[in-house]
């Protein structure tokens, strides 16, 4: 089995950071390192199963089948394999408005 090489874009890395600084604020440092470890888990996951996620629904009712997703808790990773490597776009939770976040980080919108 062939491993990919995984890609966190600035916006995920932002993403994580601000994710990790909101429930260590709100929470506690535990948690944070918790839920930290988890998307780490899921990351390293997608370096050997990248087929694995699903399609995103907002981006299916768009036609779009170029991005894929996987979720820890409320968490969701929405990334892209090309050739041998999975750029991930986002870490987010997915109680927040999604529809227009996905447009306005992935299609520009």
């Amino acid at each position: 089995m062939q491993r990919h090489e995984t890609i966190l874009t600035e916006d995920a890395e932002r993403d994580l950071r601000g994710l990790f600084n909101y429930i260590a604020d709100n929470d506690s440092l535990a948690a944070a390192d918790h839920v930290l470890d988890r998307i780490e888990k899921c990351i390293d996951d997608l370096s050997s199963f990248p087929e694995r996620g699903s399609f995103p629904k907002e981006l299916i009712a768009l036609g779009i089948r170029d991005y894929r997703q996987v979720f820890f808790g409320p968490y969701r990773l929405i990334y892209r394999v090309i050739e041998t490597r999975v750029y991930i776009y986002l870490i987010v939770d997915s109680r927040r408005d999604m529809q227009t976040l996905l447009a306005r980080r992935l299609l520009g919108s």
